[in-house]
């Protein structure tokens, strides 16, 4: 049995098919044919990695140059003065023996003398002064710069300062001039207060203040120098003026005693001011005294409106009137100076009853009533009209 098999046919050639006409695409009129121009593909631009890592540098170092500039203007402007009035209180600093570094940076920032703790620190650091600094009692301002309170620490030197209470001031006012040295308001008001044993305040009632007995003068102190301290040389002071012109033996001798004599020289004070006008107004006021009538001056009762918050009236109910009441006040009105002190003990001459102080600023003296009011017609109309 023959194998008869199909003959294999022949492949067909590669012929691209016809595509029926249904399906073919026309091609579009000529007018619509682009340009024949290859465009590139439209992406969003990137930058390299050069040029983003140099940006990023340089955003850096301007911050870190703006910063080095805004540090160094805050660190410049922390080392300037807290106050440029030149009236600014001095303040007593006083550095305990072995007294950290930090530890004076935060009192001084705490008692207002420097802006900064942490540029005190830091200046301290960079010049080599932060163990440099001494212990003791420095009297510093707060127009003082930083650097200039570092010196002052460095050198360890403590301080002499000068005090001066004027004659005719009172008691509130040097206990003004205290505060203004620096002393706190608890160690002033305790050292007004405190019962001192001293010659100077025989015949002193103890119920009586210091009033007209911080004595007027001009003082050097040590910086280490307590506010009690400070009194007792004023009281010093004062027993020494008052011994060395014998003027115990000179109140005595017009029936004062200390404290009274103290007390009429204070009324003095106020009342006139040049040492002829001190001595001849005692004149008067001794007769009043010895005549049992009132002393009538304004300066007490003014003194007691201020004091103790009383109407200012020559019809005030005080014993600080002497207007109304007889005889001296309860004490003193202020401090007296020496010339008020030596015009009690030591009066001028006359029999004058009145005195006035004139618009011109002279003082007229009267021996009667009726030349008191020609005085005060022709001499104060102002003044008297107050």
């Amino acid at each position: 049995m023959n194998d008869i098999r199909p003959a294999k046919r022949p492949p067909k050639p590669n012929v691209p098919q016809e595509i029926p006409a249904a399906h073919r695409l026309s091609a579009p009129p000529p007018e619509l044919m682009l340009e024949d121009t290859a465009s590139p593909d439209i992406k969003p631009s990137k930058k390299s990695p050069k040029k983003l890592i140099i940006g990023v540098i340089t955003t850096v170092l301007l911050l870190i140059i703006v910063t080095i500039i805004g540090g160094i203007a805050w660190y410049t402007h922390q080392l300037q003065p807290v106050s440029a009035d030149a009236n600014a209180s001095r303040v007593r600093l006083t550095i305990a023996l072995g007294a950290t570094p930090d530890a004076i940076a935060d009192q001084l920032a705490e008692k207002r003398l420097i802006r900064s703790a942490t540029a005190f620190r830091i200046y301290t650091k960079l010049s080599r002064t932060q163990n440099r600094l001494q212990a003791g009692t420095y009297s510093l301002s707060p127009t003082e710069s930083t650097a200039r309170i570092v010196e002052h620490l460095v050198t360890g030197k403590t301080d002499e300062f000068t005090l001066t209470f004027l004659p005719g001031a009172t008691l509130a006012e040097n206990r003004h001039v205290l505060l203004g040295a620096g002393y706190g308001v608890g160690e002033v008001d305790a050292a007004l207060k405190k019962a001192y044993d001293h010659a100077l305040f025989t015949d002193k009632p103890a119920s009586a203040d210091l009033e007209g007995y911080i004595y007027g003068e001009t003082y050097n102190f040590s910086t280490s120098a307590s506010v009690e301290d400070i009194l007792v040389r004023t009281f010093d002071e004062y027993y020494q003026a008052i011994t060395a012109a014998k003027l115990v033996e000179g109140f005595k001798a017009q029936g004062l005693n200390l404290y009274e004599g103290i007390t009429l020289a204070s009324i003095i004070q106020r009342e006139v001011s040049s040492e002829t006008d001190e001595a001849q107004v005692a004149q008067v006021f001794l007769k009043r005294l010895r005549e049992g009538t009132v002393l009538g001056s304004d300066v007490t009762y003014k003194y007691a409106a201020k004091h103790f918050n009383l109407v200012d009236s020559p019809l005030q109910d005080s014993t600080y009137n002497t207007r109304l009441v007889k005889g001296l006040p309860p004490g003193p009105i202020a401090t007296p100076g020496l010339g008020a002190l030596k015009a009690v003990a030591q009066p001028a001459a006359g029999d004058y009853e009145f005195f006035l102080a004139g618009d011109d600023g002279i003082t007229y003296f009267a021996h009667t009533e009726a030349e008191h009011e020609a005085n005060i017609k022709d001499h104060c109309q102002i003044g008297c009209a107050e």
